[in-house]
C-alpha cells in the first residue's frame, strides 16, 4: 500500500527532526573513551566450539571440563572490562562444579551414551540474564533498590539447563528493568556492542548478546517481550529464538509479567552456534517442547518461503537501511538457487501499524495492576515520573532516562484501546496465520538499523516494533546473523513461522548458517560482507 502525500512529508519532517536532535545531543553527551579499539583475537581453539562439540568431547574425556571452564574465565577476565557484559561472576564454583563433572565422568560406567541421555549439556559452561533467578546471584534487573537482592533459587528454565548438566559462570546485564533496548542501568553501567564499543549491544538481554558476540560465552539465557532475544542477538551477530508462546516458563524472572502480558514475554536460548538452538530449547522447555516435533526432520525444499522488506512506511519508524534490504534479497537467492524453491515478496499493510499495535496490546495493566513507575519503587520512595525527569536533568535521578520516559509514557497512556488498531491487529493476526500454516517460514528484517551507537535509540524510540509485533502475534521467531556490514558490523533477519512449528525456522536457520558462515569474530581481520 503506497504512502499518501501526507505520510511521505510527515515521515521526512520526523526524521529531520530527529537528526537534529541527534546533533544537539552529540554537542553535550559524554563521549566513552577506550583504550584499545577492538576486543583482543581468541586464542583459545576450545572457545570455537559448539556447547554440542564441547559436551561430546567431555564425555569422551577428550577435554576436561575445567580446561574449558578455565578458557571461558580467561575470556571474561580478557574481555569484559572492554565490554562491561558481565555484572557478578560465580568463577571459583564454576571450577568446582567442572571438577565434580570431571571425576563423574571418570566414574561413570553406564559409558558415553548413558552421560548423553541423561547430562546432554554435562560440564559445558553458560551464562544468564541478571534478570533471571541463579542461586547465589544478584536479580536486581539493574534497580538501585533491589542491588543487596540475593537469589536463593533458580528460576525454571535455568533450573532445567542446570539439572542438564551445564555449568553457570555468573549473570549478564540488561537494561533497568528490562524496559529498553539498550542494555544500561544506574547499577551496572552500560554494556558495549563487542563490534564496535561505541554502539549499543541491544536490550533488555544485551549483555547477554555482548558476552555470546565476544566468544566470552558459547550458550545463554534471554528473554524476549519486545524483541529482547532477538535485538541483541542481531546487534552482537549471534543466533537466538523466541519460541512459541507457552513453551518455556517465564517465571523466576524480574519483574513478573501479568495480565495480558504473560501471553507476550517468552524465554528462550541465545548462542553463538545454531546447532546449540534445538538441544537448548528442549531441555528450557521441559515436557512442553514435546508439543514442537523437535526431533522431526525438515526438509527446507519441501517449505514454502515468503519475504517482506519492510513494514510497508510507517512514518513512527526509520527506514530499512539499505545494507539490510540487500542482505535479505541475497538470502532470497541463495533460498532459490540451493533449494530450487520460489521466494513470494509480499507486502503486509498491517504491519505498517505494528507499534500501535504491541503498545495497545500491552497497556492493559497486570492482574495485579503494577506498571513501570510502580515497579520503579520496588524497596524504596515512591517514584513520580514527572518529578523523577525534572531530577534526571539536574543529576540527582537514579533512574536511567530510557526507563523514566517509558514510565511516563504508561502514565498517560489512554485505557481506551483504538478499534481501528485492534481490528488491524485481528485482520494480522488472521492473515499471517493462514499465510503461514504449517509449512510457511517468512523472512522480515530484525530492526531498521544496523546495531546504532549508545543513547541514539531515545531518538528513535519505535524501532523496535519490528520484532515487537511477533510477541503479540505470538508467532515463534530466530535470528540468525548474515555476515557483516560495510562498517564491521552484524547483519542478520528474522526467520518467522506459524505456531508450534518453531522447528521450521531452526532448520532454516542452520542452513542459513552454512550459507553465510553464521557469527563472526570480532576484530578479526579478513571479514567480508555478504553484498
Amino acid at each position: 500500500m503506497a504512502l499518501t502525500r501526507f505520510e511521505r512529508y510527515l515521515g521526512r519532517f520526523l526524521r529531520a527532526v530527529v537528526w537534529m536532535l541527534f546533533a544537539a545531543f552529540n554537542l553535550f553527551a559524554p563521549q566513552q573513551r577506550h583504550g584499545v579499539s577492538r576486543l583482543p583475537p581468541i586464542t583459545n581453539p576450545l572457545l570455537l566450539l559448539s556447547a554440542m562439540q564441547l559436551a561430546r568431547k567431555i564425555r569422551r574425556k577428550e577435554v576436561m571440563s575445567v580446561e574449558v571452564v578455565q578458557a571461558y574465565i580467561d575470556r571474561i577476565q580478557e574481555v569484559n572490562p572492554l565490554i562491561n557484559a558481565m555484572v557478578k561472576d560465580r568463577f571459583s564454583a564454576a571450577l568446582q562444579e567442572a571438577a565434580q563433572v570431571d571425576k563423574l565422568i571418570e566414574e561413570e560406567m553406564g559409558g558415553e551414551e548413558v552421560l548423553e541421555d541423561r547430562l546432554p549439556l554435562l560440564g559445558v559452561p553458560i551464562t544468564v540474564k541478571e534478570a533471571f533467578a541463579l542461586q547465589g546471584m544478584p536479580n536486581s534487573t539493574g534497580l538501585l533498590t533491589r542491588r543487596d537482592l540475593v537469589s536463593g533459587v533458580d528460576a525454571p528454565s535455568v533450573a532445567l539447563l542446570k539439572r542438564a548438566g551445564a555449568i553457570p559462570l555468573g549473570v549478564t546485564n540488561c537494561s533497568e528493568l528490562c524496559m529498553w533496548l539498550e542494555s544500561h542501568n544506574r547499577l551496572y553501567g552500560i554494556t558495549n556492542n563487542p563490534y564496535d564499543f561505541e554502539r549499543i549491544a541491544g536490550g533488555s538481554s544485551g549483555g547477554e548478546g555482548s558476552i555470546l558476540g565476544a566468544g566470552a560465552s558459547v550458550i545463554g539465557v534471554g528473554s524476549d517481550i519486545g524483541g529482547s532475544i532477538r535485538i541483541p542477538c542481531f546487534f552482537n551477530g549471534i543466533f537466538g529464538h523466541k519460541p512459541s508462546t507457552g513453551i518455556v516458563s517465564n517465571d523466576g524472572q524480574y519483574p513478573p509479567a501479568s495480565g495480558l502480558q504473560m501471553g507476550f514475554l517468552c524465554t528462550g536460548p541465545m548462542c553463538r552456534y545454531a546447532e546449540d538452538l534445538i538441544p537448548m530449547l528442549s531441555i528450557m522447555g521441559g515436557p512442553n517442547a514435546n508439543k514442537l516435533g523437535l526431533s522431526a526432520e525438515v526438509d527446507l525444499k519441501k517449505l514454502r518461503f515468503f519475504s517482506v522488506p519492510h513494514n510497508g512506511g510507517s512514518h513512527l519508524v526509520s527506514p530499512v537501511d539499505a545494507q539490510l534490504l540487500q542482505a535479505q534479497k541475497t538470502v532470497v537467492r541463495r533460498l532459490e538457487a540451493d533449494l530450487g524453491v520460489k521466494v513470494q515478496e509480499l507486502f503486509i499493510p498491517q504491519l505498517k501499524y505494528s507499534f500501535q499495535i504491541w503498545g495497545t496490546m500491552m497497556a492493559s495493566p497486570g492482574k495485579d495492576g503494577k506498571v513501570g513507575f510502580f515497579l520503579m519503587s520496588e524497596g524504596g520512595k515512591k517514584v513520580w515520573p514527572v518529578w523523577e525527569l525534572f531530577k534526571w536533568f539536574l543529576g540527582f535521578s537514579s533512574h536511567t532516562l530510557a526507563a523514566i520516559g517509558l514510565a511516563l509514557v504508561e502514565l498517560f497512556q489512554s485505557s481506551h484501546p483504538s478499534p481501528f488498531i485492534l481490528q488491524q491487529k485481528e485482520s494480522l493476526q488472521q492473515e499471517l496465520e493462514e499465510l503461514l500454516g504449517t509449512d510457511g517460514v517468512l523472512l522480515y528484517p530484525s530492526h531498521p538499523q544496523i546495531a546504532p551507537k549508545h543513547h541514539h535509540p531515545v531518538f528513535t524510540p519505535f524501532n523496535f516494533s519490528y520484532t515487537g509485533i511477533f510477541n503479540i502475534l505470538g508467532l515463534p521467531v530466530t535470528q540468525c546473523p548474515l555476515g557483516l556490514s560495510e562498517e564491521g558490523l552484524p547483519l542478520g533477519v528474522q526467520i518467522v513461522t506459524g505456531k508450534l512449528q518453531d522447528r521450521l525456522s531452526l532448520a532454516t536457520a542452520l542452513y542459513l548458517e552454512k550459507a553465510f558462515g553464521g557469527w563472526r569474530e570480532p576484530g578479526k581481520s579478513g571479514h567480508k560482507t555478504i553484498i
